[in-house]
């Protein structure tokens, strides 16, 4: 997915990529998204926006005007995962600003046109939001790498962020010599409390030597493209899209995969997870270009037994439980064949089945979760145009 350049990558038999695929697409549709999007505004293109809200300062990005979503924080750089932690702040991992290292020759490549990548070892970050909306740095310094320009120079960094007590731990997707860092390997990074941090998983080294049933080969990614991390009973566990994997992670650095999902599923791009009720919920992104209603949300065992628990959902990359055993699902582009800017929505789906729109006109959302609160809080502009900064976390209140 990549979307990251996560990763959200996206392929079919013949595209490259999971977001990356699309993003063959998708560089244009970036390339000219904000005039674009802006005219379509003006014509009546987008449902729930005006010109206005367009065009201009990084909180007019993408700021649906529906009563019940309202920009929380603003000056983000490529905003994924996202968590609350103990202290009631709100962590953001941060795919970066990309870079332009290469490592073209010291090592196995991504095949063009997703590829050869370029880094900057120091480009991404995590931020902490305060109450009302203020960002701080937690860490910096962390690697962020890109995609070819032929596919829109994506970015990829820090994927997500998940706490097991008080100790904030980040998945990093940007990393991994294929992706221009030679030193720093894809991997579960833990974050100490003077922003120091330490590699305790080396999860480019796990997928080299655990290869899973259905790769595809056309778009892959020898050190990963990790999307999604969660913590349940004080262990990790992370989705990777472009392999199709879910996997473990303890704090002590051991890694063991709980399902091979393209064993059972093919080349799906997972990329969102929960956990609910005693089993894991995955969402997938799926291949480009988009088929509407095309994605689905698997229930998974501890023991990895996989099996469809809702269908009929579209470019899925964030899920979370309420209280009540609602699951919101977050949808990055609804209506179009290729990535779309505000056309994301959040859709909530009652036990019973029965289904409810939440939000809508979103501008390529990344990820969501559910604060303390009882508000849903989603990365937005998660995939956005340049300059860097135009990413913004949404705050939507749940009728």
């Amino acid at each position: 997915m990549k979307f990251q350049t996560t990763t959200l990558r996206t392929r079919n038999s013949t595209s490259r990529s999971p977001f990356r695929c699309s993003f063959l697409l998708i560089a244009l549709t970036l390339a000219y998204s904000v005039a674009s999007w802006t005219a379509r505004a003006a014509d009546g293109g987008l449902p729930n926006q005006n010109a206005s809200e367009v065009t201009g300062a990084a909180d007019e990005v993408a700021s649906p005007t529906a009563s019940n979503v309202s920009v929380f924080a603003t000056g983000l750089n490529n905003p994924r995962g996202l968590k609350f932690g103990p202290d009631g702040f709100l962590y953001v991992a941060e795919g970066g600003t990309g870079g332009l290292n290469s490592t073209d020759g010291a090592c196995d490549q991504v095949v063009p046109p997703v590829g050869p990548y370029t880094a900057n070892i120091t480009g991404a970050r995590i931020s902490k939001i305060g109450p009302h909306g203020f960002r701080t740095t937690v860490v910096d310094n962390l690697p962020s790498s890109q995609t070819s320009p032929d596919l829109g120079s994506l970015i990829s960094g820090v994927a997500d962020v998940a706490f097991i007590g008080d100790k904030l731990y980040a998945v990093l997707a940007g990393a991994g010599c294929s992706h221009g860092v030679p030193n720093l390997p894809n991997g579960v990074i833990r974050v100490n409390t003077n922003s120091s941090w330490s590699l305790i998983a080396n999860l480019s080294k796990f997928l080299m030597n655990h290869p899973v049933a259905n790769p595809n080969p056309p778009d892959f990614e020898p050190d990963g493209t990790w999307y999604s991390m969660i913590a349940v009973d004080g262990d990790l566990y992370a989705i990777e899209p472009n392999h199709g994997e879910l996997d473990k992670i303890t704090p002590g650095g051991s890694v063991s995969r709980v399902v091979d999902i393209s064993a059972s599923q093919g080349h799906i791009v997972p990329t969102a997870i929960a956990f609910h009720n005693g089993n894991f919920y995955v969402g997938d992104l799926n291949t480009f270009p988009i088929v509407q209603g095309s994605s689905k949300v698997f229930k998974i065992t501890p023991t990895g037994q996989i099996t469809v628990f809702r269908s009929g959902l579209t470019t899925i990359l964030g899920l979370t439980f309420d209280s009540a055993g609602r699951l919101y699902v977050l949808e990055n582009t609804t209506g179009n064949q290729f990535p779309t800017p505000g056309t994301g929505k959040v859709i909530r789906i009652d036990p019973s089945g029965i289904r409810t729109l939440i939000a809508s006109g979103l501008f390529l959302p990344t990820a969501i979760t559910l604060g303390p609160d009882g508000a849903l809080y989603v990365s937005n502009v998660g995939f956005g145009p340049p300059p860097n900064g135009l990413g913004q976390v949404l705050r939507i209140t749940v009728p």
